[in-house]
């Protein structure tokens, strides 16, 4: 494996492949760029998600996973998480984010993608035990689907739906969440923030949906974008140009006339189905659903390549592509909305790995929310539908699996 400091010197023998047209697209490149491994300060830390061995048979909690890992449940829709709190655990877990605390412990967001919808919360203390529940997103909000953690410590909370908004929530919950329009009216998924410039990377869950580009117009002394004002941006691939990617300026983006943002530029790039999505080292990584991809932009560079195909992968097994995270280590891990209920590495070949599997559920549930304690060695989860056999009936299911995924 690369070490951490590696991954800035990006791969330059990057394998050619002919893809079929996307939005008027010609070819693209195809190649990884992201992984590595290594800790900070000098610590001795690494990633070996790769490594793990194969999943075993399903737990007690119906979860498979390699050796060495157990799973739990956490939390359970309608029913209180915490003995300290009487707050019921919401419908539709989504997208989800942890937050360190300053008492060593940590606390994790999940959006619900319900009527109505919201973010509930989970505080944790430092030796693992959930000591608090409660919402974090309390305003009338629909679908909540993904979204995004930033940089400063809040968590921008997307909804779904064609006049769908962004929401900034406080993890901790003692300030109320504030709507941002700026950051546009559409049908959001998630978003990411690239903590050197504050512009945040949006994907819209459309069949000709877009990439687009939140430019705040100016920053506090700290390096946080003011959300209040600022221009967004919609993505447009070259053709013929390996990839190259320019930007247009939305002339509405809160959608205040007739024409939706996805058609205000009509030479704009359409990506069929947009999901997850997550910033790491200089790198916006995203999915679309509709053909099970996952790319890469590279800012620095303004290119885009795709990392995983399941035609061309030599281990197509990731279908349903949804939530994107990605380990402090540059592992990519994505969720499946549907597909086999699995968490899947993709690893620098192009190749998907399963990482867990989640059986015996609805088979209209996903896999949702992936994210990590701050350790690195506890990763939250939740299936949206958990075990029923009437989808009106569902009860979702938070999942903390731990084991040695980085060591």
């Amino acid at each position: 494996m690369q070490k951490r400091g590696d991954i800035g010197h990006r791969q330059t023998d990057r394998r050619r492949f002919l893809q079929g047209t996307l939005g008027g697209m010609g070819a693209f490149l195809m190649g990884s760029s992201i992984f590595g491994c290594g800790g900070s300060s000098g610590a001795s830390t690494y990633g070996r998600i790769a490594e793990l061995g194969p999943l075993r048979d399903p737990d007690e909690n119906g979860v498979r996973m390699p050796e060495g890992f157990r799973s739990r449940i956490i939390a359970t829709t309608g029913q209180p998480p915490a003995s300290s709190s009487s707050y019921l655990w919401p419908a539709s877990p989504d997208g989800g984010a942890t937050f360190a605390t300053p008492d060593g412990g940590w606390i994790y967001v999940a959006n619900s993608e319900s009527i109505p919808g919201g973010v509930g919360a989970l505080r944790f203390s430092s030796n693992g035990s959930v000591v608090d529940a409660y919402p974090i997103l309390e305003e009338e909000t629909l679908l909540n689907c993904a979204g995004g953690l930033t940089p400063w410590g809040t968590w921008l909370s997307c909804e779904e739906w064609d006049e769908g908004k962004v929401w900034e929530c406080d993890p901790t919950g003692r300030r109320p969440a504030v709507l941002r329009n700026r950051l546009g009216i559409f049908k959001h998924e998630a978003a990411a923030v690239d903590p050197q410039t504050g512009f945040i990377y949006m994907t819209e869950d459309q069949p000709d949906g877009r990439l687009y580009r939140y430019r705040p117009e100016s920053r506090s002394r700290t390096g946080r974008p003011n959300l209040t004002t600022g221009t967004i941006d919609v993505a447009r691939i070259v053709k013929g140009e390996s990839g190259a990617i320019v930007w247009h300026e939305l002339p509405d983006p809160e959608f205040l006339g007739e024409v939706p943002t996805r058609h205000q530029i009509p030479e704009s790039t359409a990506f069929i189905g947009g999901e997850g999505i997550w910033y790491h080292d200089g790198l916006v990584v995203f999915g679309t659903k509709t053909d099970n991809r996952i790319w890469q932009l590279d800012i620095s560079a303004q290119t885009i390549e795709i990392l995983y195909d399941p035609l061309v992968s030599s281990s197509p097994v990731l279908t349903g592509v949804d939530n994107v995270t990605i380990s402090s280590f540059g592992e990519i891990l994505v969720a499946e909305d549907g597909g086999d209920m699995e968490l899947c590495l993709i690893r620098p070949d192009g190749a998907a790995q399963p990482i867990c599997q989640v059986t015996g559920h609805h088979p209209l549930s996903e896999i949702t929310g992936p994210a990590f304690d701050p350790s690195g060695t506890r990763l939250y989860l939740n299936s949206q539908l958990g075990q029923t056999d009437d989808v009106f009936k569902s009860l979702g299911v938070t999942f903390e699996i731990s084991g040695p995924f980085h060591t």
